[in-house]
Formats: C-alpha cells, sequence, structure tokens
C-alpha cells in the first residue's frame, strides 16, 4: 500500500451538520480532488452526532473519499484545514457542529503519534459513521496498526444510527433527512 510513483493511497473522512449540508461535502469532494488522483466515493450516510452531550446538535451527513496523492501527510493535512476554512469551519471547542470536518482517516500504511497529527486516525475505529463508508469503498483494507480489516471492523461496531442516504450526485440539495440546520 504505501508510497510509489503514482502516490500514497490516502482515505478522508468528509463530514458536515450545519448549512448547506450536502454542499459542503460536494464542495469538499472538489477541493479534494485538487490534491492527488484516483477518487474513490463512498455514498453518503445520515448519522446521528457522535461523542456529544448537546442533544440539539443536527444531524451530520458523512462520507469518505480515497484517493492517491503525492503530498506528505502533513501536508495533506494542512490542506484539508484550508479546505474547511474555505467552507466556513470555526473551531471554538472539540466536537461542536460544524459546516465541514476533513479528517485524514488512514495515509498509506504510515502509523504517526504526534501532537499534529495521529495515523490511522485514533478513533476511526470506533464509528460507525467512519467505518461503514470505508467498508464500502475498501472492505479489505487492513487498518495499519491492527489485523483486522475495515470490513470485519464495520460488522463488529454497535448500531449507532447510521443510514445510508445515497450516491452524492444522488442527494438533492435539500435532501429529505431529520433535523436539518
Amino acid at each position: 500500500m504505501g508510497s510509489n510513483g503514482a502516490g500514497t493511497l490516502a482515505y478522508i473522512g468528509v463530514g458536515s451538520n450545519l448549512g448547506d449540508r450536502i454542499g459542503h461535502l460536494r464542495d469538499a469532494v472538489k477541493a479534494v480532488k485538487q490534491l492527488g488522483g484516483s477518487i474513490a466515493l463512498s455514498s453518503v450516510y445520515e448519522t446521528e452526532p457522535f461523542g456529544v452531550e448537546d442533544d440539539e446538535q443536527p444531524m451530520y451527513l458523512n462520507m469518505v473519499v480515497g484517493l492517491r496523492t503525492l503530498l506528505g501527510p502533513s501536508e495533506l493535512l494542512e490542506e484539508l484545514l484550508r479546505i474547511e476554512l474555505a467552507n466556513g469551519r470555526v473551531r471554538y471547542r472539540r466536537n461542536e457542529s460544524r459546516t465541514l470536518d476533513l479528517d485524514v482517516l488512514v495515509y498509506g500504511d504510515v502509523v504517526v503519534e504526534d501532537h499534529e497529527l495521529r495515523l490511522p486516525h485514533p478513533r476511526m475505529c470506533e464509528r460507525a459513521f467512519v467505518m461503514m463508508p470505508l467498508a464500502e469503498i475498501t472492505p479489505e483494507l487492513v487498518v495499519p496498526g491492527t489485523t483486522k480489516t475495515v470490513a470485519e471492523i464495520a460488522e463488529g461496531l454497535a448500531d449507532q444510527g447510521v443510514r445510508r442516504i445515497g450516491e452524492i450526485a444522488e442527494v438533492p440539495a435539500v435532501p429529505n433527512v431529520r433535523n436539518l440546520a
């Protein structure tokens, strides 16, 4: 898996629960396409807010994008933060509502643990809203640092209220989903 002449295969988690959620996902996909080639897109999933105490948070739309990139892991993270900012992302506190959230989930077979970047994403294997779309596009991928495939991890997760709503091109600008922001 790692680096080769075509770049490194990376998977990016994409989410939004504020404003034009599907519009933010579409903008993110367009921007991420500029960072590499061979894009793979999961379906869009509607999910309950995860790991928050605020019952008033709107529902999230989530998906995963896969790409080959020549950017290093830190450079990729910097570009994703720039894309978030361009889409109105404001950071006040952890797990708050957001217009756009982009996370590097997996970057080749790289394992990184520093204060700016942890790979694979440290909580991804606990989150059905990450593992279900990731399993859709790369079920046989073994998560670096584990011995399990993405599909095995996804199958072992409890029901977390994740619901597939369709391909990004099929989802209307104002999808018929609960709790629109």
